[in-house]
């Protein structure tokens, strides 16, 4: 059995898609998968399974059995540890000025594609990289409003194409 983590976009967001982790754990034991367990509550979700097909059967479970569209992002654990393995020197750093965050694409496009349609970070103030299939970006707390990403992964376009996690939740995940 592999383990895996589902990152899910839009679930307990200001009221919106509320869902318990509890009755979402239970369905993901429904579904068959083994060793659920769930962190903070905006959908991270670790378990083990067999199939390969994880997000098909996540996403159609959302649809079936609450009404809604949730994108999943499923990922191994073996795949995300060596993602953050080769994490830019820069990230999660430990500096309290900056803000770290991974960006997982859930629309099919590449990395390279979803740098083209934010563009380039405003300088001094943020920074991207990209590894394999998903982008390393840090900004300035204190000047984010000033960023050029922190506009745009939020905007209409783009927003929707994406899941964006902290370091410090990924590092929870990661056990």
């Amino acid at each position: 059995m592999n383990q895996y983590i589902a990152f899910l976009r839009g679930i307990n967001i200001s009221g919106k898609n509320k869902i318990s982790m509890a009755e979402l754990k239970a369905e993901f034991e429904k579904m068959g998968f083994a060793a659920v367990s769930t962190y903070l509550n905006s959908g991270n979700i670790v378990f083990s399974s067999e199939t390969d097909n994880a997000k098909v059967v996540i996403e159609r479970m959302f649809s079936d059995q609450f009404g809604l569209e949730v994108p999943a992002y499923v990922i191994k654990m073996d795949e995300l540890k060596d993602i953050l393995l080769h994490s830019p020197k820069w990230w999660d750093s430990g500096d309290k000025e900056k803000y770290d965050n991974l960006i997982f694409i859930l629309s099919g496009d590449n990395p390279e594609k979803i740098c083209d349609l934010v563009g380039a970070p405003s300088q001094g103030l943020e920074m991207i990289e990209i590894y394999k299939n998903v982008i390393f970006w840090t900004f300035d707390r204190k000047a984010y409003q000033k960023c050029n990403w922190w506009k745009k992964t939020a905007g209409a376009g783009i927003a929707e194409k994406l899941t964006i996690r902290t370091a410090n939740t990924i590092k929870k995940v990661v056990k």
